[in-house]
């Protein structure tokens, strides 16, 4: 369902509001970080402290799928998994004031992880390792499954129905329908799954010294592979030399079926296909058309449907990556 909520109602007056119930009070200007599908900004309160607070978008997750992730987030602070936790304000981390649930963390200064390094990659590798290796038993049961018809029925409809590829004149359906059928008969929705990140890429991990493990907004159960695999840049030797670096520091700490890793090219175009429904889903909220002006334009869509043409040979062949790691 396409969303029509907007964050209009998000003044600077009600961000204040809730910061003072909880006995925050800026000293500084309130900094926007980051963030389209939430509302995420910095400030120094009177302590001298800073902290971040977020306002999670009405309309996406309920109350019980939000508490999931911060449960998640606590649990997995206890196991040592390097996470940032939301802080918790007279014994709950999930706040609502005037429609909006939101939340405050602790600010961490750091940088962005650096892919390339691979020092810096083996250590993201055992995080990941130590998180998984944590949550064998543990099961998220508010969270939208990771299934065929949540990640790929649905989506795939979505497009059909609402077809915002617009004039451009490629047979849109039929290859949707293609790689429909290359994915549903894919063995990767009967793998086991874990509580995972969901959506691990180089923007949800901060490094200082060591990596921590940013925003589980999208945890999920899920193959331990989608945790890995978005890591992954450039070309087929430097993403077998990554994967050898990033499964060296997870297999400290967690056992890797390399079955998994002809996952990565399903789950790509998985992300790709879902990447399109919330483009299009979020369309009406102004922030969008700013940033990603490019979306209505014919070479995006020809552009899309070459990638995804890709995607479908590529669901056809080994991973070349399968054909150069051994456990």
């Amino acid at each position: 369902m396409q969303s029509s909520f907007q964050f209009q109602s998000l003044t600077p007056e009600l961000i204040l509001s809730a910061l003072a119930a909880q006995g925050l009070y800026p000293e500084s200007g309130l900094t926007p970080l980051n963030s389209y599908e939430n509302r995420v900004y910095l400030f120094q309160a009177e302590d001298r402290q800073r902290y971040v607070i977020k306002f999670y978008r009405p309309e996406r997750w309920n109350q019980a799928q939000i508490k999931e992730e911060h449960q998640l987030t606590h649990y997995l602070v206890e196991h040592d998994v390097p996470v940032l936790a939301p802080l918790i304000w007279q014994g709950v981390s999930l706040l609502y004031i005037d429609g909006f649930y939101y939340a405050i963390w602790p600010y961490r200064a750091g940088r962005a992880v650096e892919l390339d390094n691979m020092m810096q990659l083996e250590a993201v590798g055992q995080a990941l390792g130590r998180w998984h290796s944590c949550v064998a038993d543990y099961t998220l049961e508010h969270r939208p499954a990771f299934n065929v018809n949540n990640r790929l029925t649905r989506p795939v409809n979505y497009l059909l129905q609402h077809q915002p590829w617009g004039k451009t004149q490629k047979p849109w359906p039929a290859l949707l329908a293609q790689l429909q059928q290359q994915l549903h008969e894919h063995a990767l929705f009967t793998v086991p799954q874990l509580a995972i990140h969901g959506d691990c890429h180089a923007g949800n991990i901060l490094w200082r010294d060591a990596p921590a493990l940013l925003d589980l907004d999208d945890c999920v159960m899920g193959p331990a592979i989608q945790d890995i695999w978005m890591l992954l840049s450039g070309d087929a030797t430097e993403q077998r030399q990554q994967i050898y670096t990033i499964l060296d520091g997870y297999e400290a700490f967690c056992e890797f079926d390399e079955r998994q890793l002809s996952y990565i090219e399903p789950l790509r175009t998985l992300r790709m296909l879902n990447y399109l429904v919330w483009l299009h889903q979020r369309w009406q909220d102004p922030a969008f058309p700013l940033a990603f002006p490019w979306f209505n334009a014919d070479d995006y869509w020809h552009r899309q449907f070459q990638l995804l043409s890709e995607q479908a040979q590529l669901l056809q062949q080994t991973p070349p990556v399968m054909n150069s790691y051994n456990c």
